[in-house]
């Protein structure tokens, strides 16, 4: 590989890592808990709206998220949790969070 191939490539990493660290910030912080401590705030929360996903090809598991107070809440579980009927709940394909 010559060194302008060398440059490019190292470009390209160097541009996707920006748009990664980009997409962080725009999400804001995620915050992740525990199941129990995720199921009491969703009971502080005010007509809390709760993204679920169920994932996994062997062994499900069942991811959530949901924002309060200005953060977003997350949690997994393996098995699925229980809310009141009062909340919203919209079921995704895929929750996908950045590392």
């Amino acid at each position: 590989m010559g060194a302008a191939a060398g440059g490019a490539a190292g470009g390209a990493a160097a541009a996707h890592a920006a748009v990664v660290a980009n997409a962080i910030k725009a999400s804001g912080a995620i915050v992740q808990v525990e199941p129990e401590d995720f199921l009491k705030l969703v009971d502080k929360a005010e007509n809390p709206l709760i993204v679920i996903s169920k994932e996994g090809v062997i062994g499900h598991h069942f991811k959530y998220i949901f924002g309060f107070k200005g953060l977003a809440f997350y949690t997994k579980s393996k098995e699925p949790l229980q809310f009141d009927s009062a909340v919203e709940t919209v079921a995704a394909r895929k929750i996908w969070l950045p590392s």
